[in-house]
């Protein structure tokens, strides 16, 4: 088994829907597709109010390098472009379709490449044009990571199936049901990039996915890793560092120390791409926590309701106390079920009253426990009080931007201490006092 990264926590993974296969659902009859389905510039409306559009159609440019492409999931019309809800809380603009039920698809066999007979830097564009975003939840566009600078030369593309966060089991489904298309697309990246080898990594409470992949047709210098069950072991730098001892330098990105790491449902969708020609129009999520009647792993089309998502897998036993958009460490808490599906939506969760702790927030009692857990090597306290009596100019020095908002100092702090909201707020006040 190999190493471990520093600090981290063990919640109770909750991995209830972990046997649910991954199932389809009817389709909705309004899809919301936000222009902020990423990190990243919005990108910009192609089509008009009225128009008719085919599944697969692009319907928004990127609006930038790092920016991407939407498409249509189905034939429609498009019924509206306006602000709508959006999973950060927001209201962003977005392309509304009725879908008219045909879902007549646009022909794109020429986009295809299933005999991979194009360039990796053609695959590269079919990325780009086809939409895709790192599904593990930051929705990072793909084909930037895909581009690192020459000085930077990568040895190593990590397959991230570790899934780390409770409940969600979106990706363990993924690579029991779909181990070709996972390996295909992690085949196209080490081609892309030049890497010469590959790594799979899996936490080690999956280990049928573990058995599945290892039993699948690895291409060359691919391997399979088990890890041990450790939040966040699905960060970036901290699985980096677990598989190889390589630490990511402060203010560093993988490619610093040459690898590129790709979500394993990223990496199926790269595949369904350059194979078949199909943009991102779907993805799979977790339906999860203690309320949904139908709890599981679906398809579900970009642009669909979470409402629609509850409703169509018989709704929630009673009224929720707390819905989260992504797991329940590093997700986004929801006011309600009127925003959409978008590319980065890896779960939905949702508990009652029964199951949420009110916290007491209380001063700290420098017990130490924050910095023993951070991954980052951080010293959560001292940023947690350095924002509390406003000392926002000292935060640079103590590198508050390496925090990654795990969660797991507040995890852990007996004086139920806002640790992730005080380190928020901290890197709000450093951006706003660099624009002065």
């Amino acid at each position: 088994m190999a190493n471990r990264f520093r600090g981290g926590v063990h919640p109770d993974d909750s991995k209830h829907t972990s046997k649910q296969a991954i199932s389809g659902l009817q389709p909705a009859e309004r899809l919301i597709l936000s222009l902020s389905q990423h990190i990243g510039a919005p990108s910009r409306p192609e089509v008009s109010v009225g128009d008719r559009v085919l599944k697969y159609q692009p319907i928004a440019s990127p609006g930038g390098f790092v920016s991407m492409a939407l498409h249509a999931p189905t034939s429609g019309t498009v019924k509206a472009i306006e602000p709508a809800p959006h999973p950060s809380g927001r209201l962003v603009t977005a392309i509304i379709i009725e879908p008219d039920g045909l879902d007549e698809a646009l022909d794109r066999t020429d986009k295809a490449d299933p005999g991979l007979a194009r360039s990796p830097e053609n695959w590269k564009e079919t990325i780009r044009d086809s939409g895709i975003v790192g599904m593990g939840g930051a929705a990072f566009p793909t084909h930037v990571k895909l581009s690192p600078p020459e000085d930077k030369p990568i040895d190593m593309i990590v397959a991230n199936g570790v899934e780390c966060e409770p409940y969600l089991t979106a990706d363990h489904r993924l690579m029991l049901e779909s181990p070709d298309e996972i390996l295909g697309g992690l085949f196209l990246a080490m081609k892309i990039v030049g890497a010469k080898k590959a790594v799979v990594a899996i936490e080690a409470n999956k280990p049928d996915a573990a058995e599945v992949m290892r039993k699948a047709d690895l291409p060359e210098g691919v391997t399979v890793e088990v890890l041990p069950v450790m939040y966040p072991q699905g960060a970036e730098k901290q699985l980096i560092q677990a598989l190889t001892g390589r630490e990511v330098p402060t203010g560093g990105l993988p490619m610093d120390v040459g690898v590129v790491v790709q979500n394993v449902g990223t990496l199926a969708t790269m595949n369904q791409a350059i194979k078949e020609g199909r943009p991102m129009v779907e993805r799979v999520m977790t339906l999860g926590g203690p309320l949904p009647n139908g709890p599981g792993n679906y398809m579900v089309s970009i642009g669909t309701s979470l409402s629609h998502v509850v409703e169509q897998t018989g709704g929630l036993k009673g009224p929720a106390a707390r819905l989260i958009n992504g797991g329940p460490m590093m997700g986004q808490a929801l006011a309600g079920l009127e925003s959409p599906v978008t590319k980065g939506t890896s779960g939905l969760l949702a508990f009652g009253p029964g199951e949420l702790r009110t916290l007491r927030q209380r001063a700290c009692i420098r017990c130490g426990s924050c910095i023993s857990v951070c991954p980052a090597s951080l010293l959560p306290h001292t940023l947690g009080s350095m924002v509390e009596f406003r000392l926002f100019n000292q935060l640079r020095e103590f590198n508050i931007t390496d925090c990654i908002e795990c969660g797991s100092c507040a995890f852990v702090c007996p004086a139920d201490r806002n640790m992730v909201q005080f380190i928020r707020q901290g890197k709000a006040e450093l951006l706003a006092l660099a624009g002065k």
